[in-house]
């Protein structure tokens, strides 16, 4: 199947099962703020990101072993798969432990954590957490087989899976939810469902792939090893730089604010991410076939695909944010009502960093593609503690909320800055200034785009309802992609990419 097939099937699948899981997520997140307290929304939050701050102790390897596998899935060497397999089996088992080891340390410093909790109790919020815990080790025991399925760009076959799991979780949660108010059964039923889920994917790869349970498996060469622990070693510094960077705001807000808060910036987490996932998908499912790309195109090939994709997003992210910038507090008030709504300051922040984090995900995916993982493998530990710095101090100023999200923008930057540099000269020969200047570009397009619709929109939901919300959602939509088409319609980028859709449409 060719690169273009296995990433149009993996989007196609991945829109499929992300507009089944949002519609799913928005109703069982409005039965959650209908039945259950704003401080167990929060604790929800927070123990969301301490199991995502405990997969730091991933610390990369699963990345550096998919890449290992692109080049033996390319070449049909069924033997050398079998070999990085077991490595990653192995590895994984030691790391189910090492979390739930940590995990369980950090269980006398919750109450640390968790400021104004309410009504609930301690004892509570070690039950919780606990369930929360065992959802995370037990996904170690699985997850890595799923490395082999998106090494050969079948990424939906995941989707599919994560899809229909989730549809049933949220489906029983919801009436969980409404006929007892139990936040225990709410959790129990998602650790049932995705233990049972869990067995099922085990045995279904063993089936999809027998080999996978070979006893007679050769040891991989010292060299192979080693390389993939030397791009493990310099994805320790990343893994933990990101999660200092992006898993600890909750944290942050929910220890030095309240833990109320967190749940307040969840519910606008949960729809900037309910969009952003379906952008994601587009970018996410293509990482296997960049792989692919790199291990069998030459550079001026691969520089040309980068610079589509690198348009591409810039279009579709710009898009959201700008979309966001003007209607995501009038959406939340809509949906849940005014004793929902964030600082307006603190919401353009959250956006902004949401916007340049979409040009990240650009250059993180394609030097995950291409394993580069050494030039920088010191940035993101600087990044982190730039992050936590910044947030911490500014967080107990006047700024409060506001200042989290300073924090987090100005340590993000610093790799919108220098990742195309390291990129441009390592994986095409090149300097990063047309980078740079399309960034530009872009920004002062946006910004028209923004200024025009914010002006635009205090006459047009000056009164808000659903028919107003939608006519300036239409709005927006004719105003910057009409502004997008003129400026940028004639370049290359463009090109290929309505070539393709016309291939598709009229083939």
């Amino acid at each position: 199947m060719s690169r273009v097939k296995s990433a149009t099937r993996n989007i196609t699948f991945g829109y499929v099962g992300q507009i089944a899981t949002t519609l799913m997520s928005f109703i069982l997140r409005t039965v959650f703020l209908m039945h259950l307290s704003k401080q167990l929304l929060g604790v929800n939050s927070l123990y969301s990101n301490i199991l995502a701050v405990l997969n730091m102790a991933e610390l990369g390897i699963g990345t550096a072993l998919n890449f290992s596998l692109y080049g033996p899935v390319a070449r049909g060497e069924t033997e050398k798969i079998k070999s990085y397999m077991q490595l990653y089996r192995k590895a994984y088992h030691i790391i189910a432990l090492v979390v739930a080891v940590i995990g369980l340390g950090i269980i006398p410093f919750l109450g640390i954590l968790v400021k104004n909790p309410g009504n609930i109790s301690s004892r509570d919020l070690v039950l919780f957490y606990l369930i929360f815990l065992f959802n995370t080790v037990t996904s170690y025991f699985v997850a890595y087989k799923y490395s082999l399925v998106n090494a050969e760009q079948k990424n939906y076959i995941q989707t599919n899976v994560l899809t229909i799991t989730k549809i049933v979780t949220v489906a029983i949660q919801i009436v969980v939810v409404v006929t007892t108010e139990n936040f225990y059964l709410f959790l129990l039923t998602d650790a049932a469902v995705q233990l049972i889920q869990k067995i099922f994917v085990s045995k279904y790869l063993d089936k999809l792939y027998p080999y996978l349970k070979d006893k007679n498996v050769v040891k991989l060469a010292k060299e192979e090893s080693d390389e993939v622990w030397k791009k493990t070693r310099a994805l320790v510094c990343h893994k933990v730089g990101d999660v200092a960077r992006l898993q600890t705001d909750a944290l942050i807000i929910s220890s030095l604010i309240e833990v109320s808060v967190a749940g307040f910036v969840d519910n606008y987490n949960l729809v900037i991410g309910s969009v952003s996932n379906f952008v994601n998908i587009i970018f996410n499912s293509v990482i296997s076939s960049f792989g692919n790309l790199i291990a069998t195109e030459n550079k001026e090939k691969q520089f040309s695909m980068f610079k589509v994709y690198r348009f591409f997003a810039s279009w579709v992210y710009g898009f959201s944010c700008i979309g966001f910038m003007v209607l995501l507090t009038p959406l939340i008030r809509l949906l849940w009502g005014d004793e929902w709504i964030l600082p307006q300051a603190a919401v353009y922040c959250i956006l902004i960093d949401y916007y340049f984090k979409g040009d990240r995900i650009v250059l993180s995916n394609y030097k995950t593609a291409a394993g580069v993982f050494e030039p920088d493998k010191y940035l993101a530990l600087i990044q982190g503690a730039v992050n936590l710095v910044v947030s911490i101090v500014l967080v107990q100023t006047p700024l409060g909320l506001t200042g989290v999200y300073i924090g987090t923008i100005v340590s993000g930057l610093i790799a919108n800055i220098t990742k195309p540099v390291i990129i441009y000269g390592t994986c095409f020969d090149k300097k990063a200034w047309g980078y740079f200047a399309d960034t530009f570009k872009y920004l002062l397009s946006m910004a028209f785009v923004l200024v025009t619709c914010e002006l635009i929109s205090r006459k047009v939901i000056a009164d808000l309802n659903i028919v107003s919300f939608i006519l300036m959602a239409l709005i927006i939509t004719v105003i910057f992609n009409g502004v997008y088409f003129i400026l940028y319609g004639r370049s290359e980028e463009f090109k290929y990419l309505t070539g393709k859709v016309r291939e598709k449409l009229f083939r």
